[in-house]
């Protein structure tokens, strides 16, 4: 059976102390709320309860007005008769006191609506002999009260005060145990540890989960063939490394790796992530770190993963301002770390996509000792992760995995699954039985752009503008040498803020390196639409903003950390910040500089575009010929358009068009230009948007 229990135990000294600071207070609370409720009930009985004089509450006896007395030492307290008074022997004719007080008439109110209360005159030192006998002559038989044994103070006050404030504190005490047993364990989960422990059955993953990893499978094989054969490792002097870093961007699979090595080595997996240790108490953290490790070491062997460990992992710089309780939690996992012994099999596994922000004193050996990337996966890889992900899929005899994961160049597991998921869903949605080809092509394009907007109308001088900006993309890349081919040409808006867009799909799987023609090609496609505008229709849109940031982007990257600069040279002045995340970079130079590099930057920018305007300007009818056809069919596939240009009927197009073919009639038209700039190149599946 799975054992998922939480972690128990202590945090020490420290832990103890906040738990009796915790048990004060809710003894405290309980006081100040026994004070409130015997407040609002001495409130409530006040509201039906009315003080007068005691020259009042004679009259009121003369005016028969009183149905009894109750006469304590302290307080008389009076009440009326329910009926009216009969006439009495008396003379009446004085104002009655509720009327000189702006009391309602006595005759409306009973002892259950509005009794009176006033001070008996030995209160100021005075006597009335003369009461008694005036109550017994205006029919008031029932004065005085009933003898009761005095209580004495003490008595009085435990009933008064401390029932209600050990009540109080028993309700208290029962409602935090229920707390706690849902947070973790301790008071509040004080001083405890989240991490759930689970075994092999429940984790479910095995390295047949995995797939497009296999490096990062081969340097985990390691850990897990020491926890079956500790011995083999032991007899020649050898040391298992105390930590793994796994290190990539999101949705690569990190967490689904440390799953893994644990259900492979069938031990416990405690899993805990890094703001699980960070409280807004002081020690907290620190005491959790204890008491994971603590309870790690009871069920050796076991994996200890920590998730997002940059939270508590930073790097201990107070030039902007420390933060106490992150800064002790990670002192106290340093100390953790070296303190067990990785021999007794407590291995440590953490994730995380923020390397750089991570303090040195937790990378160092012996410590983290191994980083393992967990990188984005290549063509083989993904052609894996859509196999593992396609294994309960029923597919059509259609389906080419491998052409998907060639348009899926620059994606990780998490997106390979998703696009699998939609594939599913639209097939059930068109009520088909299995997956196809088109299925998964159309969920690739879902994940880029978004699903179409049906509702969406384009006038017709949109339409066209919309259709001359993709089709200079397409041309761009089309009429140049060494580039991907033209997949699809829409012009069908899409929620994702895109009236259309062109997607260029590789041919084969490209690692990360360009050259630099490749990238200057990159700027030039992406100019190609707002070439487009320039050259057909003589203006500018706002369409065009997207595709201007891309290729600034490219062109900054190429003159501050690629050294593809003529004024600058093999020089950095930028580096990058986050490697996983946005890519994003900060600058490492002058403001001079900085302003030198921006006119660079502009430069690379303007012999691209007027590179992209030459190309157009010579392929001007051919481009009128596909945007005619653009425009009847909305939506045409790179085929289509290759026939088109090449005098071939569309309609009998193929779907891939033999890039080879392609080559051998095409040739670069700018090769005469000065300062020529290659247009070869790639460009990303997310293609050139409209907005």
């Amino acid at each position: 059976m799975p054992d998922n229990r939480n972690s128990g135990g202590r945090g020490g000294g420290a832990g103890g102390k906040r738990n009796a600071t915790a048990i004060i207070s809710i003894i405290l609370w309980a006081l100040v709320i026994t004070v409130l409720v015997n407040y609002a009930t001495s409130m409530a009985r006040s509201a039906h309860t009315q003080e007068i004089t005691y020259g009042e509450f004679r009259q009121m006896v003369m005016d028969g007005k009183v149905e009894a007395v109750e006469m304590t030492s302290a307080k008389y307290t009076i009440y009326p008769k329910t009926e009216p008074a009969e006439e009495s022997a008396a003379p009446a004719e004085s104002p009655s006191p509720e009327s000189q007080l702006g009391l309602p008439p006595l005759e409306t109110l009973n002892t259950t609506q509005k009794t009176y209360y006033c001070a008996p005159p030995t209160t100021a030192n005075v006597r009335d002999d003369g009461l008694i006998p005036l109550l017994e002559e205006y029919g008031v038989v029932q004065y005085g009260s009933p003898y009761e044994e005095p209580l004495s103070p003490i008595v009085s006050l435990l009933i008064s005060y401390v029932l209600p404030m050990v009540l109080m504190v028993v309700l208290f005490s029962f409602l935090f145990r229920n707390m706690a047993g849902k947070m973790g364990g301790g008071l509040g989960g004080v001083g405890k540890a989240n991490a759930k422990v689970y075994v092999e059955k429940s984790t479910g993953v095995t390295f047949k989960d995995v797939a497009g990893q296999d490096e990062a499978k081969e340097s985990l094989v390691e850990i897990i063939d020491f926890l079956h054969n500790p011995q083999k490792y032991t007899e020649i002097g050898a040391k298992l490394p105390k930590g793994a870093l796994l290190v990539g961007p999101p949705g690569t699979g990190k967490t689904l790796l440390a799953k893994a090595v644990a259900g492979e080595a069938n031990v416990p997996f405690f899993s805990i992530s890094g703001s699980d240790f960070v409280e807004m108490f002081v020690g907290v953290g620190a005491s959790r770190v204890r008491d994971l490790f603590k309870e790690a070491s009871k069920m050796a062997p076991c994996i200890v993963f920590i998730d997002e460990i940059d939270t508590i992992g930073k790097s201990r710089d107070n030039r902007m301002g420390g933060n106490d309780e992150r800064e002790q939690t990670l002192n106290q996992l340093l100390a953790e770390m070296d303190g067990f012994d990785p021999t007794k099999g407590v291995i440590l596994l953490a994730a995380t996509n923020r390397p750089e922000v991570l303090d040195q004193a937790l990378l160092r050996p012996g410590r983290f000792d191994r980083r393992i990337i967990v990188d984005r996966p290549n063509l083989a890889g993904r052609l894996a992760t859509l196999q593992v992900h396609t294994r309960n899929i029923r597919l059509a005899e259609d389906v080419d995995l491998k052409k998907i994961a060639i348009a899926t160049a620059g994606t990780v597991g998490a997106d390979l699954a998703n696009l699998v998921n939609e594939a599913a869903l639209r097939a059930v949605r068109l009520g088909r039985k299995a997956v196809n080809q088109e299925d998964l092509l159309v969920s690739f394009e879902l994940v880029i752009a978004g699903s179409e907007k049906k509702g969406s109308v384009l006038t017709e001088f949109e339409k066209k503008l919309v259709a001359y900006h993709e089709v200079g993309h397409a041309m761009v890349a089309y009429k140049q040498k060494n580039t991907e081919p033209v997949q699809k040409i829409t012009i069908v808006p899409h929620t994702q803020g895109s009236l259309g867009y062109t997607l260029l799909m590789p041919e084969e799987d490209k690692t990360e390196l360009r050259t630099r023609d490749e990238l200057l090609a990159k700027i030039a496609v992406s100019m190609g639409g707002r070439a487009a505008e320039e050259v057909v229709l003589g203006t500018m849109t706002n369409g065009a903003a997207q595709d201007i940031q891309d290729a600034t982007s490219v062109a900054r990257n190429m003159v501050a950390m690629f050294g593809m600069s003529d004024e600058f040279g093999m020089m950095a002045l930028a580096s990058r910040r986050n490697q996983y995340l946005d890519g994003g970079y900060g600058m490492d130079c002058a403001q001079d500089t900085a302003a030198a590099m921006d006119r660079a930057v502009k430069e690379i920018l303007d012999r691209c575009y007027k590179q992209a305007v030459a190309t157009l300007e010579e392929s001007r009818e051919d481009m009128d010929k596909v945007v005619a056809y653009l425009l009847e069919k909305e939506t045409i596939t790179g085929a289509e358009m290759v026939a088109i240009l090449e005098g071939r009927d569309p309609a009998l197009a193929d779907r891939y068009p033999d890039p080879e073919q392609k080559r051998e009639k095409h040739t670069p038209t700018v090769s005469a230009a000065p300062d020529p700039i290659p247009l070869g190149g790639e460009i990303s599946p997310e293609g050139k948007r409209t907005e």
